[in-house]
């Protein structure tokens, strides 16, 4: 199942993506073009991954890390499909990250490696946006680089984990303006997603929601107002937003 939320005639719904079409909880079908996409979830926190892809500590000249390399990304920076992401004023180097988000469907602690797949809920796209101005070195938190409002698309849909055989055995692509800029392949991952969740819930409780951002691979460039991301995961969605300087947008232009 692909679950979505969304808002139409005036009301937030909870539906479900089947068959090319858009259904809300009471079976109404919904034209995907003229809908608001939110956030297909709702998490308490989202936990980010640096340097999680050896290609791209390479890319950055950076060694690979010993142990996972964690940042908070605060739920405030979410945003949904199809919706602007804001280039804040005075900002040299904004950039996408295609990730492959893993979200917890119960609450966990001290989860067995072997079997932390049973603790997660769905799969989603994220990209986690970034501005580079404001990342010194990978041991200071980057939250200011990554802590934007709107610097969290993500979405369509939360896609249940039956659908998705292997999380480890996926590909990610992005494309600016329908050129390709990124890809990769989740069998890449310094720390499959078996071990993060296993990681993590060896020193904290993962909830209902949490979201975990698996990283990004090789491939990150520079973005501009005007550009448009679209990030592709084959089985997981397709998720698209189009960038907007936040002087435009104080100007209630956003297209």
């Amino acid at each position: 199942m692909k679950r979505a939320r969304f808002i139409a005639d005036g009301r937030i719904h909870d539906g479900e993506w089947k068959n090319g079409v858009l259904w809300d909880e009471a079976g109404r079908d919904h034209d995907p073009e003229k809908v608001v996409w939110l956030p297909p979830v709702q998490p308490s926190k989202i936990i980010g991954l640096a340097l999680n892809y050896a290609d791209h500590a390479e890319e950055l000249g950076l060694e690979k890390p010993p142990e996972p390399v964690l940042f908070f990304k605060p739920p405030t920076s979410l945003t949904g499909h199809r919706t602007p992401v804001v280039y804040p004023s005075g900002v040299r180097f904004m950039h996408y990250e295609v990730e492959l988000g893993v979200v917890i469907g119960r609450p966990g602690r001290r989860i067995p490696e072997s079997r932390a797949l049973d603790w997660v809920g769905g799969y989603t796209v994220v990209n986690d946006v970034t501005v580079r101005d404001f990342i010194r070195d990978m041991y200071r938190p980057p939250i200011r680089a990554k802590g934007w409002d709107t610097f969290g698309p993500v979405g369509p849909f939360l896609v249940d984990r039956e659908e998705i055989p292997d999380p480890n055995d996926l590909d990610l692509a992005a494309y600016v303006n329908g050129e390709l800029r990124q890809s990769g392949h989740t069998s890449k991952l310094i720390y499959s997603v078996q071990e993060l969740i296993a990681y993590l819930s060896s020193f904290m409780t993962l909830q209902p929601g949490d979201l975990i951002l698996t990283g990004t691979p090789k491939g990150i460039s520079r973005v501009e107002p005007g550009d448009r991301m679209r990030l592709e995961i084959p089985g997981v969605g397709t998720l698209e937003n189009w960038v907007v300087a936040e002087e435009t947008l104080q100007r209630g232009e956003q297209r």
